[in-house]
C-alpha cells in the first residue's frame, strides 16, 4: 500500500513539474541532417524584418527553446546557414518542430492546437499547389511578354483580361483560404486569414459574420482587434447614397 501511494505521489511531482504556466510555451524541436549548430527563434519587425528574439544551440539533432507569450503570433525558426525559415505559431503550451532542412516545406508542427491546425493547413495547401503548378506556370510563360507589352501600352483591357484568366487557375488555392475561417472559428489562422480579406473589397460582407464567429480569445489578439478597428470604422462611414 505504501509503495502504491509513494508512486501516486511521485507522478503527481512529475506531472507539476512539467506543467507550464498560462503563457509560457517550450518548443521542442529537431532538425533532420544536423547533429550541431544553432537555431534562431525570430519575430517580424514591420520597420526592420525579422530579428532573433532567442538563440539556442543544436545537441544530437535536437533544440529547446523556453518563454513565455502574451498570445499567439506568428514567429519562425531559423537554423544557422540554412537558407529560409519555418513560420509557425508562438502560443503557451508544449510545441513540437521537427525542422527538415532540405525541404523547409516538408518541416512539421505539433503539440499545441494553432500550430497542429496550421500543419494541416499549409499540408492542404501543398497539396493544391502541387495540382495547379504547371498550368500557372505555363500559363505565366505563355503571356509573360503579353502581359509587359500590354502595361507598356496601358492596355487595361489586355490586362484585366489575363489577370482574369490566371485569377481563374488560383481559384483552387483561393477558395480553400478564404473558405478556411469559415469552418475554423477556433484557429488562430483564421483570424489572419480574416484580416488579409480586409484588403479586397470583394470580401467585405464576409468580415462581420466571420468575427462575431470567432472564439473570444481569437478576438483579443492584435489581427482580431484590427478587424474590430475595420469594423467599427465601416459603420461610422455615412452611406452611400
Amino acid at each position: 500500500m505504501k509503495k502504491i501511494i509513494l508512486l501516486v505521489a511521485g507522478a503527481v511531482v512529475l506531472y507539476s513539474c512539467n506543467k507550464l504556466a498560462e503563457g509560457e510555451y517550450e518548443i521542442t524541436g529537431t532538425v533532420k541532417g544536423m547533429k550541431t549548430g544553432l537555431v534562431y527563434l525570430e519575430k517580424q519587425n514591420p520597420m526592420t524584418g525579422a530579428q532573433a528574439i532567442d538563440t539556442v544551440k543544436i545537441v544530437d539533432g535536437k533544440f529547446e527553446i523556453k518563454g513565455k507569450t502574451t498570445e499567439p503570433e506568428i514567429h519562425f525558426i531559423q537554423v544557422d546557414k540554412v537558407n529560409g525559415k519555418v513560420p509557425f505559431i508562438l502560443e503557451g503550451g508544449e510545441i513540437e518542430i521537427a525542422v527538415d532542412k532540405d525541404s523547409l516545406q516538408k518541416s512539421k508542427l505539433s503539440g499545441t492546437y494553432n500550430n497542429e491546425e496550421f500543419n494541416k493547413f499549409n499540408e492542404e495547401s501543398s497539396k493544391i499547389q502541387k495540382k495547379i503548378q504547371k498550368p500557372v506556370m505555363d500559363f505565366q510563360m505563355k503571356n509573360m511578354a503579353l502581359m509587359n507589352e500590354a502595361q507598356q501600352k496601358n492596355d487595361t483591357v489586355t490586362m484585366n483580361r489575363i489577370r482574369k484568366e490566371y485569377d481563374a487557375l488560383q481559384k483552387p488555392m483561393t477558395d480553400y483560404t478564404f473558405t478556411y475561417p469559415k469552418t475554423h472559428p477556433k484557429s488562430f489562422i483564421s483570424v489572419l486569414i480574416t484580416q488579409m480579406m480586409l484588403n479586397n473589397p470583394k470580401y467585405a460582407k464576409d468580415i462581420e459574420g466571420l468575427y462575431n464567429s470567432f472564439e473570444e480569445s481569437l478576438k483579443k489578439t492584435k489581427p482580431g482587434k484590427s478587424i474590430k478597428e475595420y469594423l467599427d470604422a465601416s459603420k461610422k462611414k455615412p452611406a452611400v447614397k
